[in-house]
């Protein structure tokens, strides 16, 4: 979750608002990728997806706010990085359908979804850990004047 807004007098701007807004968005997905690089589990892969999709809203809500060509470039990059977890997630949520449905692990369909999500989180890991290491999130702060 993001930290609550803080309490504001009339001299508050929407601007600033928007700004302040971004930046905690901003942390969270970072926090959320560092920490789903390092656990890839479903909990994990759901959060990150919401984060993306706070900070994807938060962009587009106040989308006058920030320079257009970064903004854009943001948000295609958030992506395909939404992409890449929805590939892991999908998985997730069928193969607790069919645990639920009580389809052995040994069926062929459940091996076959459990070695798609290995291939999807090798895939997702490795853009985290891009996205991480090359600090996207502080040139992203920058390119949105933050």
């Amino acid at each position: 979750m993001t930290s609550k807004p803080k309490r504001r007098g009339p001299e508050a701007s929407i601007p600033a608002y928007a700004a302040e807004q971004a930046a905690a968005l901003l942390r969270r997905l970072a926090f959320q990728a560092d920490r789903t690089a390092k656990r890839r589990d479903a909990d994990s892969v759901h959060d990150l997806r919401v984060s993306i999709r706070r900070l994807k809203q938060c962009l587009r809500t106040f989308r006058q706010f920030y320079p257009s060509g970064g903004r854009k470039r943001i948000r295609r990059e958030l992506s395909a990085l939404m992409d890449l977890a929805s590939e892991v997630r999908d998985r997730d949520i069928a193969l607790e359908f069919l645990a639920g449905a009580r389809i052995p692990a040994e069926s062929p369909l459940v091996r076959r979804l459990s070695e798609e999500r290995r291939q999807a989180e090798a895939s997702m890991t490795a853009a985290l850990k891009g996205w991480n290491r090359r600090g996207l999130h502080k040139r992203w702060r920058a390119e949105l004047g933050l």
